[in-house]
């Protein structure tokens, strides 16, 4: 089974570590952030990885070489202009029918191969990894309509749906991405959508961040430091 890890981009809203360090080697505890990553696809049963890469690639190269210390094959594919989050998927040569896509700074318990098998028990043409979140309002919320409100809910917490950053394509779908443009999974899906294409869902309740910030790293290190993970 094949896995394309997205390890291209700048990181820019960890500024200014991300100048000296692309975001996927930033360490939690004693190993970078894709080092954990692979060794979970690796148990998982994924037994080739191509990292797609942009910014500063040579750093996640010179850490990973052929993925012989891993236990997988991993080679590269790299990008000369930034191609965005799907873009990339394009260049990429001998893909198999279906392929997992996970980002190069994802933390997550998630099972990748029940993912994988999911998506290929629905017969889909893509399969979106999703995480239920929770908005807490500090605001009274109306619904207005006519000038007329007609309903009020005072605080009210929002539940919703949200994109882990994993997913699982079939290769068909490639035909869709445009060649040497930025193009990014949102638009595939709203693209599969509009042309009524199987979009799955797999549902997560495991733990999950999305390292945007100093701080949701910092609380990703305490989550995890506890954890026994592959």
């Amino acid at each position: 089974m094949q896995t394309i890890i997205l390890a291209g981009g700048r990181g820019s809203r960890l500024d200014p570590y991300t100048r000296v360090l692309p975001k996927p080697l930033f360490p939690i505890g004693d190993r970078p952030i894709a080092h954990i990553l692979v060794n979970q696809l690796n148990y998982a049963g994924f037994d080739e990885i191509i990292m797609c890469l942009g910014y500063l690639a040579d750093f996640i190269k010179l850490y990973f070489k052929d993925g012989s210390d891993f236990g997988l094959t991993i080679r590269y594919s790299q990008e000369n202009i930034p191609l965005g989050t799907a873009g990339p998927l394009k260049i990429v040569n001998d893909l198999e029918d279906d392929f997992l896509v996970v980002n190069g700074d994802e933390l997550t318990t998630i099972d990748f191969r029940a993912l994988y098998e999911h998506h290929i028990a629905m017969q889909a043409d893509m399969t979106v990894a999703v995480h239920k979140k929770a908005v807490h309002s500090a605001f009274g919320v109306l619904e207005v309509k006519g000038g007329q409100v007609i309903a009020y809910s005072e605080k009210p917490t929002l539940n919703y749906w949200a994109s882990m950053g994993i997913y699982v394509i079939n290769k068909r779908v490639l035909s869709l991405i445009p060649d040497n443009e930025r193009y990014d999974m949102p638009d595939l899906v709203q693209t599969l959508l509009s042309q009524q294409a199987q979009v799955a869902s797999y549902e997560s309740e495991d733990l999950w961040f999305d390292i945007g910030t100093p701080s949701d790293l910092e609380k990703a290190k305490e989550e995890f430091k506890e954890l026994r993970l592959p």
